[in-house]
């Protein structure tokens, strides 16, 4: 049986609002990057009038603002907890059919993203894919590194059965080419720099996070405690720099191994975990730091850099992924080789020894912050959209010519 037309396509999608199916791996409450980009981007698609229906894990919230969310029957991954493997489900291509979608957009495909998009193709619609995790990379730090040959024709597979293909850098669009991924475009994906702002600073959150002590330099550190953060090298930096105290927002899997990492420092009162803190908490602790440092080598953005930028703070990045899209150096903070931790050491000492220095990263921090808003990266997505619906049109064009010219 033919599948749905899309809607948009009869509509004329480049004038009306965008009926929008999007499948996702992680929902609220779990707290991710993805999670993050979804939370603020379904609202300011909603705002410019387009219809959304989200796909997620049984786990999800049932709703978020407007958008209905089909939670399909998943279970638990143990090497990472809080992620979750989705069944397959009939209910998939029902909601979807019935949903009639002018344009389905899986957001990091892995299980669930893959089962939408084979109940798209079986109806016919036009697919956006967006990579956002660095699979290749994060085997390795899970004990899986025998997979990583693997891994490449799986995302091919998976990417090529897309009609416009996102990821959030430069740097990430560069490699998805080198192996094979095509159509690729980018979709960075921005920060509220109404939430975080430099006049979130406060004393309270201050005093929390250097256990008292708020005299002394304060670094932060925020993001899931992973093995792919690199965050036991911030071992060496705390060792270079006395002076200074570190904060840790966040939680994850290799929380335990950092904490034996670092123990020494904590012993001396120097690093703090925090723990996960969110909203108005979460702007605070950005805005009361001095300096945001980020050692992770398999960043496909870096939406914490925003943040921290957005709440002016200079940023020292490992010259990895795609924070040096993010983390201009010698403009908005500093860029040191991922595997030197004394590099980024010297870089904070830099930053930290002039407060002139300090004040001026921090100000052009906060402009790159200013130019990069969810509303405007929300538009950019709604274009690829629009341009996702054209090429499934004239792919559709080209199988039909295609079917003619064999029955001829």
């Amino acid at each position: 049986m033919p599948g749905p037309t899309p809607t948009g396509v009869a509509l004329g999608v480049c004038s009306a609002g965008v009926r929008i199916a999007l499948f996702t791996e992680v929902f609220l409450p779990k707290i991710d990057g993805i999670t993050n980009r979804l939370r603020h981007t379904l609202p300011c698609l909603e705002a410019e009038g387009h219809e959304c229906l989200l796909f997620a894990p049984d786990t999800a919230l049932p709703e978020f603002g407007a958008t209905r969310v089909v939670r399909i029957p998943s279970l638990p991954f143990p090497p990472y907890p809080g992620v979750r493997v989705s069944l397959p489900d009939p209910r998939i291509a029902a909601a979807l059919a019935a949903f009639r979608p002018d344009v389905v957009h899986a957001v990091g495909p892995a299980v669930l993203g893959t089962l939408g998009i084979a109940a798209a193709r079986a109806l016919g619609l036009p697919i956006v894919a967006s990579y956002h995790t660095d699979f290749p990379r994060y085997l390795s730090g899970y004990g899986l590194g025998l997979g990583r040959a693997a891994i490449w024709p799986l995302i091919r597979a998976v990417h090529g059965a897309a009609h416009l293909n996102l990821c959030p850098s430069r740097f990430t669009k560069r490699e998805l080419e080198a192996n094979g991924v095509r159509s690729v475009g980018i979709w960075r994906g921005g920060v509220d720099t109404e939430l975080y702002h430099p006049r979130k600073r406060c004393l309270e959150m201050r005093l929390r996070l250097t256990g008292g002590r708020p005299e002394g330099p304060l670094l932060l550190c925020v993001g899931r405690l992973a093995p792919e953060k690199s965050l036991e090298s911030l071992a060496e930096v705390l060792e270079a720099l006395p002076d200074v105290r570190l904060a840790l927002v966040g939680d994850g899997p290799a929380r335990r191994s950092v904490e034996r990492a670092l123990a020494p420092y904590t012993a001396e009162g120097r690093v703090h975990f925090a723990g996960f803190l969110r909203g108005e908490e979460l702007a605070r602790a950005f805005a009361s730091a001095d300096l945001f440092v980020m050692p992770s080598k398999t960043e496909t953005l870096g939406f914490v850099a925003l943040e921290a930028m957005a709440s002016g703070l200079p940023v020292v990045a490992a010259h990895a992924g795609g924070l040096p899209d993010v983390v201009q150096h010698e403009e908005n903070g500093l860029l040191y080789h991922p595997d030197k931790p004394r590099e980024a050491a010297e870089a904070i000492r830099r930053i930290l020894g002039h407060e002139g220095r300090r004040r001026f990263l921090a100000r052009l921090a906060r402009k790159t912050a200013e130019g990069a808003t969810w509303q405007a990266e929300t538009r950019r997505l709604v274009d690829a959209y629009r341009r996702a619906v054209v090429l499934g049109r004239q792919s559709r064009g080209a199988l039909r010519r295609i079917g003619s010219l064999l029955l001829a």
